[in-house]
């Protein structure tokens, strides 16, 4: 697939974004795509991970849970997000997603990870979990862009929406996060996943011990953790991190205080600083 043709995949995909609760029927996206409904759908999921129909489905649960957090009325809320009834906003999650160490290394073959989306005050965010706890967390300026980092992330998984059903464990991982960056308080409790070699982890596991309002260089970290030399292989690490927040990397700084790079962007960084400086952090 060329390029031109990726850039018309996800010029549809962000039309999708901002359609999401219109009638949109695989045959009108190709055309928008200038391709044939086959090759549309094949080279929108190779690029996603999703079909079209899933994609749209994910931006329409969120706005529904966006609505209903805001207070609208169940059966308003569900017809704005774009669902005809409210017969498929009560599934169950599926059990035994079960995954193991060398699936993941595998780019998740034969791995089912669920995702969820939402809207914050620091971007579009998404949320993927197994059933061992959330794989990753990532933050972007748009569902499109999040679906691409999370398909390369794990190129060879089987993504999936959450349920419609509002009661999952996923939705109460994100609930928790949604509230941490929204008011401060509490660092999100979660289980999470950790994948990466035995000195990322270190690190990784190291960060989570920085409370919040509180920051230390990566000189700091490399001493933390018994390789004082190691500040660059620190630096690297926080940059692998795929779980935005839960694995509070942007706490960590460079020797003269200044920023650092961030992978979801320095100016998400200083934002996320800037609240938890401003809100009180309970641990």
């Amino acid at each position: 697939m060329t390029d031109a043709t990726d850039n018309r995949v996800l010029q549809v995909a962000g039309y999708i974004e901002t359609h999401a609760e219109q009638p949109l029927s695989l045959a009108e996206l190709a055309e928008r795509a200038a391709l044939s409904s086959f090759h549309f759908q094949r080279s929108f999921k190779a690029l996603l991970g999703v079909t079209p129909k899933q994609f749209q489905h994910a931006v329409r649960l969120q706005k529904l849970r966006q609505s209903l957090q805001q207070g609208d009325a169940v059966l308003d809320a569900i017809y704005a997000a774009g669902f005809g009834s409210s017969s498929r906003v009560y599934e169950k999650l599926p059990e035994n997603l079960g995954v193991t160490p060398s699936v993941l290394r595998q780019g998740g073959k034969g791995l089912e990870i669920y995702f969820a989306l939402r809207e914050t005050r620091f971007g579009h965010l998404l949320m993927a979990a197994t059933d061992r706890g959330v794989c990753c967390v990532q933050l972007a300026d748009s569902f499109t862009a999040l679906l691409e980092a999370l398909h390369q992330s794990f190129p060879n998984a089987e993504l999936m929406t959450t349920p419609d059903s509002m009661d999952t464990e996923l939705d109460k991982w994100m609930a928790a996060l949604e509230a941490f960056l929204q008011h401060g308080g509490p660092q999100p409790q979660v289980p999470v996943q950790l994948f990466g070699t035995a000195f990322q982890t270190r690190v990784w596991q190291f960060l989570t011990r920085i409370g919040c309002g509180q920051h230390l260089s990566y000189k700091e970290v490399a001493q933390g953790i018994g390789a004082p030399s190691a500040h660059r292989a620190v630096a690297n690490a926080c940059g692998a991190n795929k779980l935005a927040v839960l694995i509070p990397c942007h706490r960590v700084l460079r020797g003269d205080g200044s920023l650092g790079g961030y992978r979801w962007g320095e100016q998400r960084k200083r934002a996320l600083l800037a609240m938890e400086e401003g809100l009180a952090c309970e641990h």
